[in-house]
């Protein structure tokens, strides 16, 4: 998983050379060379090589699977991992082509599990899979023959810290990228397009004369893991017609202070339904904590639960985002819009 048990969030070791963010977005992070076999893709803001197109690609976590299935690419994905705790959404959203993965992992792979698959390509992303203490990372991989490819989403800058991009530009890259990657350039258009005709409806919605807070919690004990500018959930909130209390934070999921919650006294807070703690336990802990018991979000029960799959970067962040709009519109946070999403994730 990519970031929720507090105490296996990755760090230091390969620092990924990332170009400053106007060349990232000139070049798209995307931009293709196609040649004999091999295509060229800029990833993390350098160029790597990959098969052209892939046949055997190994993909970790929910959001990264629901791209591969998106792009209708399954039939291409040799072996899949932490697949379970998703497989119920994404059954809802891709049918029944979840259940012809090859599941050879239920939470992250060993580089061994990965190996023995024999794939031409992996799908995963830091602290989405990719692990110096695992040494299952994108050199360890490309030395042992296989082309890594990197969530956007968590290139790391400079300081070693993630995001470079934001989120929406981020879901863009990697489904233009692995539509390339795949050969299905069109279906990456496909999708992209409808991504981009649902997030021109939400931003023509009205807005809140002052946009709700909105705190995003994803677990707690004496920290809460929650998520910053860079993290898919920032770009939902925005474009649900919220605002995201981190947004001063430069990071994608972070850990903060039971205090920073306190401080920041939500209209709502927004669970990523995830294991091991249950929605129940995270409404508890709110309901039991001094400081915390009389928050507005809090008092009033504003509480809305969202599957993993819905919150980390993929396609089903769209989706993630009309839900998101449609409840702080009954919560009277924002103007009706008219805005019916086509599917009810919400986990109650």
């Amino acid at each position: 998983m990519h970031h929720s048990t507090l105490l296996g969030r990755s760090g230091g070791g390969k620092v990924w050379p990332v170009l400053a963010m106007a060349v990232v977005m000139a070049v798209g992070c995307g931009a293709q060379r196609e040649g004999a076999g091999n295509l060229e893709v800029r990833n993390c803001g350098v160029g790597q090589k990959f098969p052209s197109p892939a046949q055997r690609m190994f993909v970790n976590d929910g959001n990264l699977i629901s791209m591969v299935l998106a792009l209708g690419a399954q039939g291409q994905t040799v072996a899949v991992s932490s697949l379970k705790r998703d497989a119920e959404t994404l059954r809802k959203h891709y049918g029944d082509a979840v259940d012809t993965l090859n599941s050879v992992a239920p939470d992250y792979p060993s580089r061994e599990t990965v190996l023995a698959q024999r794939p031409d390509v992996m799908v995963a992303g830091w602290s989405y899979g990719y692990s110096e203490a695992a040494n299952l990372t994108p050199d360890s991989l490309r030395a042992a023959g296989v082309a890594p490819y990197v969530l956007t989403e968590s290139c790391r800058r400079a300081d070693g810290e993630r995001g470079v991009v934001d989120a929406w530009t981020a879901l863009r890259t990697d489904l233009t990228a692995l539509g390339a990657i795949t050969g299905r350039k069109d279906e990456a258009a496909r999708v992209t397009g409808d991504l981009d005709r649902r997030l021109a409806a939400l931003r023509s919605a009205p807005p809140a004369a002052n946009p709700p807070a909105i705190f995003v919690f994803d677990s707690a004990s004496d920290t809460i893991m929650s998520s910053g500018q860079f993290g898919a959930p920032q770009a939902i909130l925005e474009a649900a017609g919220g605002r995201n209390v981190l947004a001063d934070v430069a990071d994608t999921w972070t850990q903060v202070s039971w205090e920073r919650l306190a401080a920041a006294d939500p209209d709502a807070i927004v669970f990523v339904d995830y294991p091991p703690q249950t929605v129940e336990q995270k409404v508890e802990l709110l309901r039991g904590k001094p400081g915390i018991q009389n928050l507005r979000a809090v008092k009033d029960g504003r509480f809305l639960n969202l599957p993993y799959a819905l919150w980390t970067s993929g396609p089903l962040n769209i989706d993630a985002a009309e839900q998101v709009r449609v409840q702080l519109e009954r919560w009277n946070l924002v103007p009706p819009s008219g805005i019916r999403p086509a599917f009810d994730d919400v986990v109650r």
